[in-house]
């Protein structure tokens, strides 16, 4: 399996004072911590966007946000890599396509996410989400970063974009490409700015949803 190492380590520049961030891998014991965190970055974004998707929006909103990123953190444990920062402010799900098969476990989650999160109404467009995705992504073997998140109390702090400097630097020479997709312009300028080129852009669900690539 690819990217198989146990810490990580970036800096960027700013000036003359130099800005580091070292992630640790995530072990299943993290699961709540990982959760809170993209919890924390994403409950506040009320616009139409791949999360509000998925997620039913009732009074219940904050369970369900919750139920969803235990989902995906299950499944990036299982079929990929989970990595935190040092002050436990932000993390990053990456996930394997090629490695996943699906188990007695894999459908409880399908199961529970399915009804206690997204909703019977709201299946059918998370379905088209899911055939979007598949149609856009490559049949080959690529390394797709899940999800993203930095807790709002350190949000513009420069910890998203030291992550994504340290997916590039990993990334940037690996055999397997490494695809991302995205529905927020900020984060297509983000990720163009290193390195990614947006490769497709869908607009059938009613908000953009643009594909990119690196390598």
């Amino acid at each position: 399996m690819p990217f198989l190492f146990c810490y990580l380590y970036s800096c960027t520049e700013n000036n003359t004072r130099t800005h580091c961030i070292n992630l640790r891998k995530a072990s299943t014991l993290d699961k709540k911590l990982v959760s809170d965190i993209l919890v924390s970055a994403f409950l506040p974004l009320k616009e139409n966007n791949s999360i509000n998707l998925v997620v039913k929006q009732d009074e219940k909103r904050i369970e369900r946000t919750q139920l969803l990123m235990d989902y995906l953190f299950e499944r990036a444990i299982r079929f990929g890599e989970v990595y935190i920062s040092d002050n436990n402010q932000a993390c990053i799900l990456l996930k394997f396509p090629h490695t996943e098969k699906i188990t007695f476990k894999t459908i409880l989650l399908d199961i529970n996410l399915a009804f206690s999160c997204i909703g019977v109404g709201r299946v059918f467009s998370v379905l088209k989400r899911q055939r979007i995705a598949e149609r856009n992504y490559p049949k080959e073997k690529h390394i797709r970063p899940m999800i993203m998140g930095v807790n709002t109390d350190f949000d513009g702090k420069g910890t998203a974009a030291r992550l994504m400097i340290e997916v590039k630097n990993k990334f940037m020479h690996h055999q397997l490409p490494v695809i991302i997709d995205a529905a927020s312009e900020h984060n297509v300028q983000l990720y163009q700015k290193f390195g990614f080129r947006i490769i497709k852009k869908e607009e059938s669900l009613g908000f953009p949803i643009y594909f990119l690539r690196l390598n």
